[in-house]
């Protein structure tokens, strides 16, 4: 039997037992300082997964039911949870598209409590296939039940992308097309057709899945990478750099491809946390990747035409200073540093 749960905003949803449900506070709605997009918290859980998938959905406060929003899927790095990722998702509702922020709660930030002699534990399971899996489900699950709500009016399903950091990434590469194999050697085939484009930003390596470019055969969507020469993962027992990053981009056999190098900054620089660099460099290098990517939703999934050295001409001399290298298989190599 049907029942109808509600937010205190206007943002309601109708569910059936085995699908959403709502847990704990029914959620809220608050107006960001611009006023330009409103921020709604959401507590879902998949009766079917028993799993929460918390979300956080901002939503651009031009979009009507005329002029629906395309949306992007954001899936978070180890530890992370739905509020992280901000500066990218106020920024992407400014711009019109509106940013649907699912947390993954068996690899969020409840990783970082507890007793710290299993931390490493608490990470190798948030790192292993079944969590992998189940995150790339939560993104599948969030987006369903978005686009069930009243709020799918405001919403065009023609027009999704996916996006995601660190082991965000890993999910955005997985429901993008991205194929693994199981223990057993099955390969698991976890795409979502309605995924249009992606933003790969610090992407790691899938760790004992073989050559890179039989696992990253089958992605056939427009993707934006984005990275930095420090940007080295640090954890027990794994290392990844710079490097895999570009290793993963160059394996990727589509044509409509972009690659950024910035020429500073470490991992966590693509959080909203202030690192080591500083606050004024911290800020830059967000501002830079936020403006890239929305060029590359704008022309990719809005569009949805190449992004094309000409379309970043503007950008590239906001942020030169930054930049170590911008590369468009489609248009060659630009190099913007002294390397």
């Amino acid at each position: 039997m049907n029942r109808r749960l509600f937010l205190r905003s206007t943002l309601s949803f109708t569910a059936s037992a085995a699908g959403l449900a709502f847990t704990g506070p029914a959620g809220r709605s608050f107006a960001s300082p611009a006023q330009s997009h409103r921020i709604l918290d959401l507590e879902l859980f998949d009766g079917e997964r028993q799993r929460l998938v918390p979300a956080r959905l901002y939503l651009p406060g031009r979009a009507s039911p005329s002029e629906p929003a395309p949306l992007v899927v954001f899936s978070h790095g180890l530890g992370g949870s739905r509020r992280g990722y901000s500066y990218l998702g106020s920024h992407w509702a400014d711009a019109g598209i509106a940013s649907l922020h699912p947390q993954h709660v068996g690899s969020d930030n409840a990783l970082w409590r507890g007793n710290p002699l299993e931390m490493v534990q608490r990470l190798q399971s948030a790192a292993g296939g079944a969590e992998a899996q189940a995150r790339v489900l939560d993104l599948r699950f969030a987006l369903d039940q978005i686009l069930k709500s009243d709020q799918a009016r405001l919403i065009d399903p023609s027009k999704i992308a996916v996006a995601g950091h660190s082991y965000g990434a890993n999910t955005a590469m997985l429901i993008s097309g991205a194929q693994v194999a199981t223990a057993d050697g099955n390969l698991v085939d976890l795409r979502d057709r309605r995924v249009q484009a992606a933003i790969l930003i610090s992407a790691p390596p899938f760790v004992g899945q073989g050559p890179i470019e039989q696992v990253l055969e089958a992605v056939r969507v427009p993707t934006l990478h984005v990275t930095s020469l420090g940007d080295a993962i640090n954890l027990p027992g794994y290392r990844s750099s710079v490097e895999d990053r570009i290793t993963i981009f160059n394996a990727m056999n589509q044509s409509t491809k972009t690659l950024a190098v910035f020429n500073t900054g470490g991992h966590s620089i693509f959080t909203d946390r202030i690192t080591r660099s500083g606050p004024e460099l911290s800020s830059r290098i967000k501002e830079a990747t936020r403006e890239l990517c929305t060029l590359f939703l704008q022309r990719s999934l809005v569009q949805r035409i190449p992004m094309t050295i000409e379309d970043t001409r503007q950008w590239r001399a906001r942020h030169e200073s930054l930049l170590d290298r911008l590369v468009m298989p489609q248009m060659g190599r630009l190099m913007n540093s002294s390397r």
